[in-house]
């Protein structure tokens, strides 16, 4: 990424940044894009603190906002000159063209671009024949007159310059010659990448090709892709413009984006470096690319898909005992990638489709060697079996999974108490609203514990009561919490006498484990999981049961 020597930089702080191979660019719009998906709104520290995951991940080019057009955006940039030293990625600021019968000099929000002090604008533009004359409600001669002069203008303050060709391949369509035209106008003006945008999303991958072909031998002009997800494409459709010669792509984070988001930035560049041998990360960064994709999540508050391609929990989990049994031999037979080059990692699931090579391969992943007992194997695939038409799930419960490996391995449970009884109490008052109460009696040791607690529900009350008596032996538990709690219902014969279901995740501040109850009720099912949680937790923690 370099800048234009013929034009002096004005301010060192952002325009004397990073400067890297320029042939092929990553192009993340998270920061603008992105933060359209409905359920985002980032602050400006958020902004702050993912352009660094970015600039650290190696992308090229991070698009921040649209300075001038909101104080947010305006303050990020003013704050990234001061807090942030991009180390792999150039900042862009974004805008549109000048307004029709205007001077790009004189132009506000032209002005405000400059004064962000970006060293890369990029621009939006009117490529749509009819979104020219309804939108911008101007002649189609003066929409290239004000791509040409915006241009020009930017270039002479220093700054280099992307287009990007709003709704193009629509554009295209209804009047191929003005879409070219505005290609044509940019290029010549001086812009260094025009991108095709796929505003709508809906282009497919063949027709998506054809076109970035056909405008690229026609213009001569250095092509970028723009795609959205509407057709479920935009990787597809990203990754078909680079077969045509496009060698800039716009992503973002985790497809983030407006109705159903864009070109996901960590499956278009896995590809780009394993598929295509390109490379446009620094050494090793893909093999932060899993962290990186959950840190932004984090930060924007959404949980991660697991089922993302590459960086998702899932991506390499396998669950089904013919899958096992061949991974066992060579994981490449059931996996295109080795996890590892992306920062994943393989995971075996276990269900009641799980044979002997699926349970000891995650016994393996669990660090527990069941070396060559056949028989210990054996009577943990039917104990699992059973477990699982009985209404439990280990493939989402690793922790209750691993307590019942080792129960089978190590001869028996790890005995940190022995629950005699429990007892939760709802009570209805009179103004209507209720009181939740527990008491448990338990065993540490020779010693019985008798405690009782409230709580916002009873199960939270028998949590609280638990976790009382079990401080005074465990001071570790004061740290575990419990993060997330998932009741379901399984379908029975007796409506309210189906199984129940309970998925309780804890951590202890370091990380995170789940368990799995079932029974006939809730407080029943969700009882089992908080045993389970406590002594997982103790286990983790490597305490001894107290004699």
């Amino acid at each position: 990424m370099t800048t234009n020597e013929a034009n002096e930089p004005a301010e060192e702080s952002l325009l004397d940044g990073p400067r890297v191979d320029d042939s092929f660019h990553v192009f993340d719009t998270t920061l603008r894009d992105g933060a359209q998906r409905e359920g985002i709104n980032l602050t400006v520290a958020d902004k702050l603190t993912i352009a660094r995951h970015l600039d650290e991940f190696g992308v090229g080019f991070i698009e921040g906002g649209w300075p001038g057009a909101n104080p947010r955006d305006t303050e990020f940039f003013a704050r990234a000159r001061q807090e942030i030293t991009f180390h792999n990625a150039q900042l862009v600021a974004f805008g549109a063209t000048r307004r029709a019968g205007g001077k790009a000099a004189e132009d506000p929000q032209v002005r405000a671009l400059v004064e962000s002090g970006a060293p890369v604008i990029t621009l939006v533009a009117k490529s749509h024949d009819r979104h020219v004359e309804l939108a911008l409600r101007t002649t189609l001669d003066e929409n290239l007159e004000m791509i040409r002069d915006t241009v020009s203008y930017l270039r002479e303050q220093g700054r280099r310059v992307f287009l990007d060709c709003e709704h193009f391949f629509d554009g295209y369509k209804a009047n191929p010659e003005y879409a070219k035209a505005v290609v044509r106008a940019a290029s010549d003006a001086g812009a260094d990448v025009v991108i095709l945008c796929d505003t709508n999303g809906g282009m497919l991958p063949a027709q998506i090709q054809a076109v970035v072909a056909t405008v690229l031998a026609d213009t001569g002009a250095r092509l970028g892709i723009h795609a959205q997800d509407d057709t479920g494409c935009a990787v597809a459709n990203t990754l078909a413009a680079v077969d045509a010669g496009a060698t800039h792509v716009q992503c973002t984070a985790n497809g983030y984006g407006e109705r159903v988001g864009n070109a996901n930035l960590f499956p278009v560049v896995a590809a780009l470096e394993l598929k295509y041998g390109k490379r446009v990360l620094p050494q090793g960064a893909l093999a932060e690319m899993t962290r990186i994709s959950h840190a932004i999540a984090e930060v924007v508050n959404l949980a991660p898909s697991t089922h993302q391609p590459y960086v998702g929990v899932s991506a390499f989990a396998h669950k089904a005992g013919l899958h096992a049994s061949a991974i066992k031999v060579d994981p490449d037979l059931y996996q295109h990638i080795d996890p590892g080059l992306v920062g994943n990692h393989i995971r075996m699931l276990v269900s009641d489709m799980a044979g002997r090579a699926s349970i000891e391969l995650k016994g393996q992943e669990l660090g527990i060697d069941l070396g060559d007992d056949r028989e210990v194997v054996a009577r943990v695939v039917e104990r699992v079996k059973e477990r699982e038409l009985r209404g439990y799930t280990y493939e989402a419960a690793d922790a209750s999974f691993e307590l019942l490996l080792r129960d089978e391995v190590e001869g028996g449970p790890r005995d940190y108490f022995r629950i005699e009884s429990y007892r939760a109490i709802i009570e209805t008052l009179k103004d209507g609203t209720h009181a939740n109460g527990a008491t448990v009696k338990f065993w540490v040791g020779e010693e019985r514990i008798i405690v009782s607690a409230e709580g916002n529900g009873p199960v939270n009350a028998l949590d609280s009561a638990l976790l009382e008596g079990l401080e005074r032996f465990y001071p570790q538990v004061a740290k575990f919490e419990l993060v997330d709690y998932k009741v379901r219902t399984l379908e029975g014969k007796h409506g309210t006498a189906s199984t129940t279901r309970v998925l309780i995740t804890t951590t202890d501040g370091t990380g995170e484990w789940t368990t799995v109850g079932a029974g006939p009720n809730v407080i029943e099912a969700s009882w089992e999981a908080l045993q389970d949680a406590y002594t997982y937790g103790l286990l983790r923690a490597g305490t001894q049961p107290r004699r």
